[in-house]
């Protein structure tokens, strides 16, 4: 069975686990303070292009989000996001938990419009009761989007321009931002993100890391009791050093950026397969997911070989699947991937 139902199925890259295994019995500084932390800081300060951010290193993206969103609002505030967000749909309620409600926004490709922001803003600053309901304190969207879409770079200028205006935190979700940053059309570079959001975090887990997360931080209220809240929160890792040996390697040379944009090629391969096919898709996705939608035939016959993830119903004969590459995916596995799709169409 070759699995294509997430991008976090095999371990880590084999310079990871190698850089692990050498540092494995040096004595170390703990909760993310050491040298390999400090290292990992400086080249990511160096590929977001600011020595002002600050950059911390938490276990996962729930973890992450939770930490971040209860760092930055007050008790009677809430985040706005798309209705696919990760925080709405598969968090089980981790920022509600925390004491925060996700206020939500319809979206057809997984983003939300600056106009749906401007509308839900006016909307409470001119209720007279507004104080009696949940005041938006935060916008919050991933890159990509949960359905593998992209912000342009004009998208997140005009969404960060609303923000500042209307003192709203702009929080960018970055699980899967090395696949953004790989997609061939993509115009949005972490250096643009980094100037236009308050906070945004840079994956590892699902861009071959072993674990972890990478918290970017340019505003300067939000890093000044960070770690209070990472403590707070369970995210301050005594081994930190296991965080920064991770990121180090993942950015030193350009190895996130390599294994990222590989796996957007070979997930535009399988794209191209199902185009030849015919086969539909639920939207017109650049990045390493995407989702065709396919007869209950065609899923059966796939499924003997590989695995995938049901995303949801079409008819009573057609569902969407999703098939995730990940940056581990080898060539083998997407030529047997691409001849299979021809198979089916025939």
């Amino acid at each position: 069975m070759i699995r294509f139902e997430c991008d976090y199925a095999e371990g880590a890259h084999p310079l990871i686990m190698q850089a692990l295994v050498e540092t494995n019995m040096e004595q170390t500084p703990g909760y993310s303070t050491d040298e390999y932390c400090g290292k990992a800081r400086e080249y990511i300060k160096k590929a977001c292009g600011s020595e002002d951010i600050s950059v911390e290193f938490m276990v996962g993206g729930t973890q992450a989000n939770a930490t971040v969103i209860s760092a930055c609002l007050r008790p009677h505030q809430g985040v706005l996001c798309p209705i696919s967000a990760h925080i709405n749909t598969h968090e089980t309620g981790a920022i509600e938990a925390c004491g925060h409600k996700v206020l939500t926004l319809a979206s057809d490709d997984g983003k939300v419009k600056v106009e749906q922001l401007e509308a839900a803003w006016n909307e409470h600053v001119n209720d007279a009761n507004r104080e009696h309901v949940v005041q938006p304190g935060m916008v919050f969207i991933s890159q990509p989007t949960e359905i593998g879409t992209l912000y342009s770079l004009k998208e997140l200028t005009e969404i960060s321009e609303f923000c500042r205006k209307s003192g709203l935190i702009f929080y960018i979700d970055g699980a899967r931002l090395g696949y953004a940053l790989g997609a061939p059309e993509n115009d949005a570079s972490l250096k643009d993100i980094t100037k236009l959001t308050d906070v945004f975090y840079i994956g590892g887990t699902k861009v071959g890391a072993l674990f972890g997360e990478a918290v970017v931080i340019p505003n300067k209220e939000i890093q000044k009791d960070f770690r209070y809240h990472m403590k707070q929160h369970g995210g301050l890792m005594a081994k930190g050093r296991l965080l920064g040996i991770q990121f180090k390697t993942l950015f030193e040379d350009s190895l996130y950026y390599d294994i990222s944009k590989q796996a957007v090629a070979y997930a535009l391969r399988i794209k191209e397969a199902f185009a030849k096919c015919n086969v539909q898709m639920l939207v017109d996705s650049p990045t390493n997911q995407q989702f065709p939608i396919l007869h209950k035939s065609q899923m059966e016959k796939l499924a003997e070989k590989y695995s995938f993830t049901f995303w949801e119903r079409i008819d009573e004969n057609y569902s969407c699947v999703r098939f995730c590459i990940s940056w581990a995916a080898k060539e083998e596995q997407i030529q047997a991937l691409e001849k299979d799709i021809l198979d089916i169409c025939k």
